[in-house]
């Protein structure tokens, strides 16, 4: 079950990323912390080269894919997935918008983007529960033994800069990102009450 622990630590790490954004803008907004816009527009950038690009794509081929060949167990679930997923360039545009009226010192710019964040997080939130609480669960259910091994070669590629899998040169400085943002925060509420997971 390679695939499944890949997804799981990828959902794991970008469940990190939203809470330490989160933390930071509170403490923007709080005035104990001046923003850095070079860093919110890696987050930014980061939020659209791995997730909606990279990591979106191979749930579709190698998780949606193969479980319809398996089952019309739910579908329903899948169909609104594959929705969101398709319509991820929006999500990011609009986050990207809010961020360069904040950053360009557009009046009430702060609120806009926090507005705007929040939203972001909270589809994320409920769109990684959904797979998790729904879509593995069936996947556990009903991939085969070639299933997994398909599954775990299409999540091997394109691995999560973030989850330090992968080529480190293609990680471009999100590790360092990453880990500059996550010790600033807090300790994180998971998906699901536990740390970053879902239960």
């Amino acid at each position: 079950m390679e695939a499944l622990r890949i997804i799981q630590d990828e959902h794991q790490s970008l469940a990190a990323i939203l809470h330490a954004i989160r933390h930071m803008i509170k403490e923007i907004g709080e005035g104990k912390l001046q923003p850095d816009f070079a860093l919110l527009k890696a987050m930014v950038h980061y939020l659209d080269a791995y997730p909606e690009k990279k990591h979106h794509p191979k749930e579709d081929q190698y998780l949606f894919a193969i479980l319809k060949k398996r089952t019309s167990e739910g579908a329903e679930a899948m169909a609104r997935l594959e929705q969101e997923h398709a319509v991820g360039d929006d999500r990011i545009k609009a986050l990207e918008a809010a961020l360069h009226q904040y950053a360009s010192g557009a009046r009430d710019g702060f609120d806009a983007f926090s507005q705007a964040f929040e939203r972001f997080a909270e589809f994320y939130r409920n769109h990684m529960l959904l797979e998790e609480h729904v879509i593995l669960p069936l996947v556990k259910k009903y991939f085969t033994a070639d299933d997994w091994a398909e599954a775990a070669a299409g999540f091997r590629e394109n691995a999560d800069p973030m989850a330090g899998t992968g080529d480190p040169a293609t990680h471009e400085d999100f590790q360092r990102i990453f880990s500059r943002l996550v010790a600033a925060a807090p300790a994180p509420i998971g998906l699901g009450g536990g740390p970053y997971k879902a239960d």
